[in-house]
């Protein structure tokens, strides 16, 4: 922002809030992760793997969802950094990055469930 006073001085300190802002990349950077957990079955999965290493069958079976179904969602938390893999021969088994992002989305989603669904 070139000029420091905007066009209604109401006291408030938005220009010194503007100076902390974080870039318009970054933000849009927060948005891309809140898109990949914009899916209540890609939440489910992301929770589970935040709990447990299991393969694309028993997730399958766990949250009753087709193989392709949950391949996809795994591929797309894969992408964007939340999940890692790895193979034990045919098998590959699938847990939750061990990332401060991953832990902190992981706690952001337990808190969400806890205010939305008070009774559990």
């Amino acid at each position: 922002m070139k000029d420091s006073k905007l066009p209604h001085d109401h006291g408030q300190k938005a220009v010194s809030a503007l100076m902390q802002m974080p870039s318009p990349e970054d933000f849009q950077t927060t948005a891309d992760i809140f898109k990949q957990l914009g899916d209540g079955n890609r939440l489910r999965i992301f929770w589970l793997l935040c709990h447990c290493e299991e393969c694309v069958i028993n997730i399958s079976s766990l949250i009753e969802m087709s193989s392709p179904a949950v391949s996809h969602h795994l591929k797309q938390l894969k992408s964007g950094g939340l999940i890692i893999s790895r193979r034990e021969g045919k098998e590959v088994y699938y847990k939750a990055a061990d990332t401060e992002q991953a832990q902190f989305l992981h706690l952001i989603i337990e808190q969400a469930v806890k205010i939305a669904c008070p009774s559990i």
